[in-house]
């Protein structure tokens, strides 16, 4: 039994749609389960609750992590160190192994234009000490050889079916009602963004490695270095509607949280959007053999929908 806590997600969904290629007893568990593959088994459950996490991890031989909190901080600070302990306390009971699918939120600023599964952590935002906090607990846990797992980090994320992503909410969904797309950051930064389908194969295949356990890895992500700007062109050239980029300054973005929580929050992460910000997964690519999708494919995938 391979089980995905915290299903349902773009990355959750395309994990589970790739995991059938290794086992047929998938164990889907969110609030709102939803069968990817027809053998999917359903499992409703609050992942919070110790007993009803129990029940979701017990006969599970992996547990893939991809639950995503509401984007809060005080829900971070709260739920998150709760949730590894007991995801942590209750792998270790019935051994099994844990692959958390992470993001960069935890890196130093000063190192974004290579991020590498080296790179220093040191967070400036407060939901990346969040992050580091239990990316901590987890490789503890791996170094005193109570558990296994995989820490598979990942960038920003795009494709079908991502619609949380700032791709798909203030470029994409302008574009659609014929608007003008609107950026949070710089236009001429380098950007990387990694294809949702990419990381459900990735995972699938780490998951069902035994060597990759014990290890930090970088999800597969073009190596190609676009600019913001760049990667907005893409989404006009393929929905062939070429608009004037709007840009959102700082204040702008201060006024606009008190009546949109989301903008609020990303302003905490807002540095990541201000810089040069390459995603480094050269170990990934070169040690499977992987090749990330382009990214004018991706957007043409995306968009397609």
């Amino acid at each position: 039994m391979q089980t995905i806590l915290g299903a349902g997600g773009g990355a959750g969904t395309e994990i589970t749609r790739e995991l059938s290629n290794y086992t047929k007893e998938i164990r889907v568990v969110s609030r709102n389960p939803k069968k990817v593959n027809d053998t999917d088994q359903l499992m409703k459950a609050d992942l919070t609750d110790p007993k009803q996490l129990n029940e979701a991890v017990k006969g599970s031989e992996v547990a893939y992590v991809t639950i995503a909190f509401p984007y809060n901080i005080k829900v971070w600070r709260e739920l998150w160190p709760k949730f590894m302990k007991n995801l942590i306390d209750t792998c270790i009971k019935y051994k099994t192994k844990i692959v958390f699918v992470d993001n960069v939120y935890m890196y130093d600023p000063k190192y974004l234009s290579d991020m590498t599964e080296e790179t220093p952590v040191n967070p400036i935002s407060q939901k990346g000490k969040v992050r580091a906090e239990v990316a901590r607990m987890l490789m503890d846990a791996v170094e005193k050889n109570k558990v296994e797992a995989i820490i598979a980090r990942a960038p920003d994320f795009y494709g079908p079916g991502v619609v949380s992503s700032m791709l798909y909410q203030t470029v994409y969904l302008k574009l659609l009602k014929d608007k003008s797309p609107q950026w949070l950051g710089k236009l001429d930064v380098i950007h990387n963004f990694i294809y949702s389908k990419d990381i459900g194969k990735a995972v699938a295949l780490l998951g069902n490695t035994k060597d990759a356990y014990n290890q930090i890895w970088h999800l597969p992500t073009t190596d190609k270095k676009l600019t913001n700007q760049q990667w907005i062109e893409l989404m006009m050239n393929a929905m062939n509607k070429q608009k004037k980029i709007q840009t959102m300054p700082d204040w702008m973005i201060s006024v606009l949280g008190i009546f949109i929580p989301i903008l609020k929050e990303l302003k905490d992460v807002g540095y990541q959007f201000k810089r040069d910000y390459f995603f480094n997964s050269s170990k990934f690519n070169k040690g499977f053999n992987f090749t990330p999708i382009s990214p004018e494919d991706g957007i043409r995938e995306m968009v397609r929908l």
